[in-house]
């Protein structure tokens, strides 16, 4: 199909900070820093993935893994690319990673008033489990949890979250 907008998934690198930044400012009222993504970046224990429309970026993730627990540390879509399943991709390449680097356990925190972000992440298995009062300062945080993502049926529910994409 001529014309077609081509969707990539890829490592993050330095060089996609600038432009990380400015999703940053749009998205959020106290924005990472270069600093934050500079550090997060050359941490062993983080994978950053960038999602890249033709040849743009358009989003990013963030995974940090320690032990068999992986924690989302962001998630984020540039606002005029939302509604184009960007963060459903970005989503289902962190759950994948996170099962490659010997996850059991997958946790985030999301605004909760960000129902949109809430139910993605319950398509993952992620079910609330609590509250983080003012953890965003402006407003609290639900704090979602998938378990047992290294079986074979949490493999069949990534499998099928791709095929519906």
């Amino acid at each position: 199909m001529a014309g077609a907008a081509v969707m990539h998934i890829r490592p993050m690198v330095p060089a996609d900070v600038e432009a990380a930044l400015e999703i940053e400012r749009e998205t959020y009222p106290e924005p990472w820093s270069e600093g934050v993504f500079a550090d997060e970046l050359g941490r062993d224990d983080r994978i950053y993935l960038a999602a890249d429309l033709d040849g743009r970026l358009v989003g990013y993730g963030g995974l940090m893994v320690i032990g068999d627990e992986a924690h989302v540390t962001t998630l984020t879509v540039a606002p005029e690319a939302r509604g184009s399943r960007i963060g459903t991709r970005l989503m289902l390449a962190l759950a994948r990673r996170a099962r490659e680097a010997g996850a059991r356990s997958l946790t985030l925190e999301v605004r909760v008033s960000n129902v949109a972000a809430q139910a993605l992440y319950r398509r993952f298995g992620m079910a609330p489990v609590g509250v983080r009062k003012r953890y965003y300062r402006d407003e609290d945080a639900l704090i979602m949890w998938a378990h047992d993502i290294d079986t074979d049926e949490y493999g069949r529910r990534l499998a099928e979250i791709e095929e519906s994409l």
